[in-house]
Order: structure tokens, then C-alpha cells, then sequence
């Protein structure tokens, strides 16, 4: 089976290619999805089949770059897309991303690269889930009450809203951004995304993983709209961070070009899919995804606490990653072919009335 495995001629690495195949087109379609270059999955997942942390985060940024593009066209055709909040938020990344890239490289020299990141991996993925479903929660029992009230709640309502404390900073210049709907202060989205520029860099997941969740609680964006304009920054974000691993010698070029084939495609079938699972379908699965992947990474860690069980959690591990971007990827895809059937079958009745 020796056909199954390829070199890598810039880390040395022998890597199982179809878990890259599989890898680039899941992601595609769940990036495209959620508004994220999905290296939450990716760069645990590239790490998992062999890469060392430095290369798997390296690689990872430059496969998403070109992905979350593709993305980005796609959603800008359904209106989801608010350019200017994007642009704006882009200071903060960038300069939170090289900070985040610098202290990579610190943790990488002293030998601590790979547990540090996993540890914060795992905080990080813990509060975002946690975030989530509480906010899934709040907004059922506002439905509920709402409903022992005999009215119905606003469909623009939320569980969490954190962004209502942060809109009263009225620190100039104040900015509407349209295509979100929403006023506030231009530092808003500027802090907002230097903190998830930080922990890109440190992390290799272009800020999404973050940015999308914060754009809804932090900043005040419909969940569409945040998905969008995040793919939009990821794009513009993740060149300019492939551009710095590579220069840093950290970038796995063949591996990111096997992934960015089958996650070009794939791509396009998650923007379509936003078109027809809209506002908390989103968040929920979101959440699901969230925690699979913290299950794979801590299976990953308890290698080095049980050496005699290293290779079945290793591969305990492996299927996990997989099998949850098949699963979630499968799931979108069903529901987007579900949507788009509904939608013609919609449009036949109303040319024959």
C-alpha cells in the first residue's frame, strides 16, 4: 500500500494522501458553510497525519487563502457579504497575526510548540462551543416566553448579546456598515479582529474560528452576513500569512495544492448551502463541529500520557478528523440538495398558478 503515501519534499514527511483529498474537499465545503478556512479541522488534521505543528500551520494558511476566495465570490453573489466592515477589520488581523506568527516561532525554538498550541486549541474550542449552545439555549427560552405571552419573537433575535455593550462605546469614528445593518465604532471590529489576528498566527486557523462567532456576539452581524464577510477577511488574511510561512520556510506547498483541488469544489457547494440553512442551523451545527474536533485533539494528547496506547489513539484520532468533516460535509451537502429542491418545486407551482 505504499502507492497510499507521498513524500513531502519541504518538511521530509511521508504524508497518507487520500486524508489530504479528503481533507481539502470536507473542508472546502464546511469553510464555505460556516465562513471560515476550516483550519480549526485542518491544521489538528494535518498534524494528526504526520505533519510537524510549524508545517501544519504553515500549510494550512496557504491552502485557505485560495479556498476561502472562492468562497468569498460565491457569497458575494447572495448579498452576505459586508466589504467594508472586512476591510476594516483587516488592520487588526494583520498586525495581530504577526505577533501570533513571532510567538510561534519563540515557542518552536524552546521546544514547547506542540503541546502549547493543542492546549489552547482545546480552551479555545471548549469556550467557543460553550458560547454557542448557551446562546442557543437563551434564544429557546426567550421563544418560550414569548410564546406563554401569546407573541412570537423577532426572527432577528438572539440568545447572547454581548455586541449591545460594546455598541455603546461611541469612541469616533462612528461607521454604518450596511450589508450588516449595524453602527458603531470603527475600534469595535478593529480590537475585535486584532485579538483573533493573535491567535491565528499562533493557532494557523486564519481567525475564523473565532472571527465568525465574534462578528455574531461581539459585533452585532446577522449569521450570514458574518459568515461572508469573515471568508471575505480569511481570504485577504491567509495571503498575507502564506506569504510570511513560506517565507519563514514553514509552508508544505505540494500538500496545500493536493488540498486546494478538492477543496475548490467543495467550497462552492458550502456557500450554496448557507443559501437554503440560515441564523441558528448555522450556530448549531457549528457547535457540533466544534467539539468533535476538540475530541480528536485531546485524543492526540493522551498519546504522551499513555505511550503503550500511542498508536490507537493515534488512530482513534485520524478517524475522528476524518470521519467528522465526512459526516458534517455530508450533512450540508444533503440539506443544500434538499433546499434547492424545495426552492424548484416552489417555483413550478408558482408558474402553474
Amino acid at each position: 500500500m505504499d502507492w497510499l503515501y507521498i513524500l513531502m519534499p519541504i518538511s521530509g514527511v511521508t504524508i497518507f494522501w487520500p486524508g489530504l483529498v479528503i481533507l481539502g474537499v470536507g473542508v472546502g465545503i464546511i469553510g464555505g458553510f460556516f465562513g471560515m478556512g476550516g483550519a480549526w479541522m485542518v491544521t489538528p488534521g494535518l498534524n494528526i497525519l504526520g505533519f510537524p505543528m510549524a508545517f501544519a500551520i504553515g500549510t494550512d494558511i496557504s491552502h485557505m487563502a485560495g479556498k476561502s476566495l472562492i468562497s468569498t465570490m460565491r457569497h458575494g453573489k447572495f448579498g452576505n457579504v459586508d466589504y467594508t466592515l472586512g476591510l476594516i477589520m483587516l488592520v487588526g488581523t494583520i498586525l495581530g497575526f504577526e505577533v501570533g506568527a513571532q510567538i510561534v516561532l519563540q515557542l518552536e525554538r524552546i521546544g514547547n510548540l506542540e503541546k502549547v498550541v493543542r492546549w489552547i486549541y482545546i480552551a479555545l474550542l471548549a469556550f467557543i462551543a460553550w458560547t454557542v449552545f448557551a446562546d442557543v439555549a437563551k434564544r429557546k427560552r426567550k421563544e418560550a416566553a414569548a410564546a406563554a405571552k401569546g407573541e412570537q419573537l423577532d426572527a432577528g433575535a438572539t440568545g447572547i448579546e454581548w455586541h449591545k455593550t460594546l455598541h455603546k462605546m461611541k469612541i469616533p469614528p462612528m461607521m454604518h456598515f450596511k450589508a450588516a445593518g449595524i453602527t458603531c465604532s470603527a475600534w469595535v471590529p478593529v480590537l475585535v479582529s486584532f485579538f483573533t489576528g493573535v491567535l491565528a498566527g499562533i493557532l494557523g486557523i486564519g481567525g475564523g474560528l473565532i472571527r465568525m462567532p465574534a462578528l455574531v456576539y461581539l459585533v452585532g452581524c446577522p449569521t450570514h452576513v458574518a459568515v461572508g464577510t469573515d471568508l471575505f477577511e480569511v481570504a485577504i488574511s491567509g495571503l498575507y500569512g502564506a506569504a510570511s510561512y513560506t517565507f519563514k520556510g514553514r509552508t508544505e506547498l505540494v500538500a496545500a495544492l493536493i488540498m486546494l483541488v478538492g477543496a475548490a469544489v467543495g467550497a462552492q457547494i458550502g456557500a450554496v448551502a448557507t443559501k437554503y440553512i440560515k441564523g441558528y442551523g448555522i450556530r448549531i451545527a457549528f457547535g457540533l463541529a466544534v467539539i468533535g474536533c476538540m475530541l480528536s485533539i485531546i485524543l492526540k494528547l493522551l498519546q504522551g500520557q499513555f505511550p503503550a496506547a500511542k498508536a490507537i489513539l493515534g488512530n482513534c484520532a485520524t478517524v475522528l478528523v476524518l470521519a467528522l468533516v465526512s459526516l458534517m460535509s455530508l450533512y450540508i451537502f444533503v440539506r443544500m440538495v434538499q433546499g434547492a429542491r424545495e426552492e424548484l418545486a416552489q417555483k413550478k407551482q408558482s408558474q402553474r398558478q
